[in-house]
């Protein structure tokens, strides 16, 4: 249904209409579309004609010019402080584990965007992001308001070296919070202290899965969650190996099982052997879920294990001061025992395997050693018990 000046209205067959605008340029006819029908009305199409003739007047083609537009207002979105922090948060997400990500991505969503998200990064100032970090704070999130933090300069840093902003504005905020107190898990860290710790959990008259829990947890010294989640189909029995991704890193990881940690999890495989999980739910008959992230630390309380004398991370703190101070053995074998990165003299970090048979030597030296402090242990128990009668 033509108009005037090339404005016409296009119906199809289903009923929908278009405004477009039939012209010539560079002696070449082209269309363009004016917009839907009844959305926008006929004033509003020759409105939209009139501008598109004046653009050819100067010899402008109208289709151009609006790709030029559209692709400068989605480089002006893409130059924003929510559109750098997303294309930084999807560059990074895969070398990320799920959670992580997780953590991330709803910390900036939540606390971050909502207020500069739409800001051109490059015009945000340390003033602008100390008052949207202060809001966290305020709300007694200080922990998350670090964390916030170190998000943003992330970020910043990222469009620094992709041409988007000349500075890291949030290296002027530095000392602006309050530092965050810092708390150590419990730990049993003395000879004397983790042979009583282990022989009262020796004695724990529960169900096996929790008993055997029990019994690997200072073995493996593993974060717990990784402990609760271990799958039969990452352990070797034959090897004495336990190969997983650890969760917090996201990366590959080998935990040599001594003499002792064999024998338990041989114990335990003909009860949940046929199972996903090692150390299944008491509600997962089949083994399709792990154990409680609480069992454990209700087994130990149960026992008289206060929280202020063992946590499950404390496993990992007993053995990273005995086997250094007690049993000598390297910091750097200790620390990739314990999955934390560590690097070698040209910076790279060391793969999975790097001092794997020294590393096995120093988990059965270890499962031995706490074999010894139970014994002696009990002896010191049967003496006290004699000389009292």
């Amino acid at each position: 249904m033509f108009d005037s000046g090339g404005l016409y209205l296009e119906v199809s067959p289903s009923g929908g209409k278009w405004w477009r605008l039939k012209y010539r340029f560079a002696g070449k006819e082209k269309r363009i579309s004016l917009g839907v029908f009844p959305d926008v009305s006929l004033k509003d199409a020759r409105d939209r004609r009139d501008e598109a003739r004046r653009l050819l007047a100067n010899d402008i083609d109208p289709s151009e010019h609006r790709k030029a537009h559209k692709a400068q207002r989605k480089s002006s979105a893409k130059n924003t402080f929510e559109g750098i922090g997303r294309e930084w948060f999807s560059k990074h997400q895969p070398t990320w584990a799920a959670g992580h990500a997780i953590k991330i991505i709803q910390r900036l969503e939540r606390d971050i965007f909502p207020w500069i998200g739409g800001k051109p990064i490059s015009a945000i100032t340390p003033q602008q992001l100390l008052e949207v970090i202060r809001r966290i704070e305020e709300r007694g999130a200080l922990e998350t308001a670090h964390r916030a933090l170190a998000n943003c300069s992330q970020v910043f840093r990222y469009a620094v070296a992709t041409g988007r902003a000349e500075r890291d504005v949030s290296v002027d905020l530095r000392g602006a919070l309050p530092p965050v107190k810092t708390r150590h898990f419990a730990a049993v860290t003395e000879p004397d202290a983790a042979g009583k710790l282990l022989r009262t959990m020796d004695g724990y008259e529960g169900t096996l899965i929790v008993k055997s829990a029990l019994r690997l947890a200072p073995l493996v010294f593993v974060r717990p969650g990784e402990l609760r989640q271990a799958e039969w189909a990452d352990i070797d029995l034959d090897k004495a190996e336990w190969r997983f991704t650890v969760s917090k890193t996201n990366t590959p990881h080998i935990v040599p099982l001594s003499r002792q940690a064999v024998e338990i999890l041989e114990e335990l495989e003909p009860l949940t052997g046929r199972g996903k999980y090692v150390l299944p739910s008491a509600r997962s008959p089949r083994g399709d879920r792990p154990m409680s992230d609480n069992a454990i630390l209700a087994a130990m309380r149960g026992m008289g294990i206060s929280k202020d004398v063992m946590s499950g991370h404390g496993f990992r703190a007993m053995a990273r001061t005995m086997l250094e101070e007690v049993l000598e053995f390297r910091p750097e074998l200790i620390e990739h025992q314990l999955a934390h990165q560590v690097r070698d003299p040209n910076g790279r970090a060391y793969n999975r395997t790097a001092h794997l048979p020294e590393r096995k030597k120093m988990m059965q030296a270890w499962a031995d050693y706490l074999d010894r402090l139970k014994a002696e242990a009990a002896e010191k128990l049967i003496s006290t018990h004699l000389r009292s009668h």
